[in-house]
């Protein structure tokens, strides 16, 4: 029987494990930590009964997801909930938008900026079930449905920015812009629509629903279906050589490159090692749950009803903070991701207590307390929202990183988005998940098709490794 060793238990990781595992090869998953999971843990990070995820929180493509679907992930125990709305925007003096699972019900709320919506996420909604698995795998390949994928690049390789305009109101506009702003770098650059129409066109086709009880449950699923096929694990035990793991026809590395480059050492051919260590990280982020009484009081209503919501102001707001905080800068107003995982899912709550996730953008290692700018933020769009705090529970960039040693410098993306890494992630090859060595693949986030819980990283790189097993 052929073995694998599965370095990192990450959602990658794992998927990695589970593909391989269900091909016939006797799997070991090796994690440092003491805990399984990755960005996919949940925990009472606040109050008793209080559930927080935290890292991963809603997730666009995690029903389409080829992987989830291969393996029945709903059949063991993966349930996903939904909010009212996908996702709002708050603009100022109670004005904001908010995107529905219908196109036509989001483009008719937005007055002027409808027909805009409706040109661009309606022709791509009505393809998405094509187009979804193209950009979930490596972009170089040969599309199988290269007509619909044209619309889709067209659009993605253009400025966020520029395709903003298009929108013709402030909402319309507001609501891209936040959705582009997923992507961690300066919104007038060549291709940074490309997340952000990638996000909303899922939120029209799948959603952005929530895990029930927390995204752990994504983990749990995994692990029901790795165990059924046998993998083992070890946690606590950190890899520091390919030479440690000994003789295995399979090593999947789901860590970053240049922790690739220190495993494998000087078995990493010279153009791959300069590849990897030349592999740039992302701005990072500042995280703060909040326990609150009564949830939060948009002035903006149907904010309210929404899983997601982006306190990031107007279009100019939002690109002079990406900028900024690109820049190595930290803005008055930085862009804050908040996530209430609670309306879609209750049973995170506890009575009338609930668990709020948030998130702002901010430089890379930033070494400041940006608690108080996310709660002024909230609170500007929310007037009451301080007073409904019961408890907080704070991540710098520093404890980001030492969660998950992956997300360099609070970079939770696992690599920066720009231009050149969309499309050559982690280097220029049409097979990103080697390494050059030998039956060794790297599987993380920093491969393709990038951060979530989707799990494709992962088991893409199994594919490509059973594809050569099998040779």
């Amino acid at each position: 029987m052929s073995t694998a060793t599965v370095v990192g238990s990450g959602p990658n990781g794992l998927a990695a494990a589970l593909t391989l595992a269900a091909a016939g090869l006797r799997v070991t998953v090796i994690e440092a930590a003491g805990t399984l999971g990755g960005g996919t843990r949940s925990s009472e990070l606040t109050l008793p009964g209080l559930i927080h995820d935290e890292c991963s929180g809603l997730h666009p493509l995690g029903p389409a997801s080829p992987f989830a679907q291969r393996f029945d992930l709903a059949g063991a125990g993966l349930r996903w909930r939904w909010a009212e709305h996908e996702y709002a925007h708050p603009l100022e003096d109670g004005r904001g938008a908010v995107a529905e699972r219908s196109v036509a019900a989001t483009a008719a709320a937005l007055g002027a900026g409808g027909r805009g919506w409706r040109q661009v996420f309606g022709a791509l909604d009505d393809r998405f079930d094509t187009i979804g698995p193209e950009f979930m795998q490596p972009i170089l390949h040969v599309p199988h449905h290269p007509v619909h994928l044209a619309r889709f690049g067209l659009y993605s390789g253009l400025p966020a920015t520029v395709l903003a305009r298009r929108f013709r109101s402030p909402e319309a506009a507001a609501l891209f812009i936040g959705v582009a702003a997923h992507a961690f770098r300066p919104l007038n650059t060549l291709a940074s629509s490309a997340i952000g129409v990638a996000l909303g066109t899922a939120a029209h086709h799948y959603g952005w629903p929530a895990a029930e009880g927390g995204s752990v449950a994504i983990r749990d699923a995994v692990l029901k279906r790795c165990a059924e096929h046998g993998v083992q694990f070890e946690t606590g035990r950190r890899v520091g050589s390919l030479e440690e793991l000994g003789e295995q026809d399979v090593v999947m590395l789901d860590t970053t490159p240049r922790a690739a480059v220190e495993i494998l050492g000087d078995r990493l051919p010279g153009r791959v090692r300069r590849a990897y260590t030349r592999f740039r990280h992302g701005p990072g982020t500042f995280k703060v749950d909040f326990a609150v009484e009564g949830g939060v009081p948009w002035r903006h209503e149907p904010s309210r009803s929404a899983s997601t919501v982006h306190v990031t102001g107007s279009v100019a707001e939002t690109v002079a903070a990406e900028k900024a905080v690109s820049a190595g800068r930290m803005p008055e107003h930085p862009f804050i991701l908040v996530g209430q995982q609670y309306v879609a899912d209750p049973t995170r709550s506890n009575g009338d207590l609930h668990p709020l996730y948030s998130y702002a953008h901010v430089p890379a290692g930033y070494q400041g307390d940006a608690t108080q700018a996310i709660i002024d933020r909230i609170e500007h769009f929310a007037p009451g929202f301080r007073d409904r705090i019961r408890a907080t529970a704070v991540r710098t960039t520093t404890e980001t990183a030492r969660y998950n040693e992956n997300y360099v410098g609070g970079d939770v993306t696992t690599g920066a988005n720009d231009a050149l890494q969309l499309v050559f992630r982690p280097r220029a090859t049409v097979h990103p998940y080697d390494t050059g060595v030998p039956g060794v693949y790297l599987c993380s986030a920093a491969t393709p098709p990038g951060a979530g819980a989707h799990g494709m990283c992962g088991y893409n790189a199994a594919e490509r490794a059973l594809a050569r097993l099998a040779r």
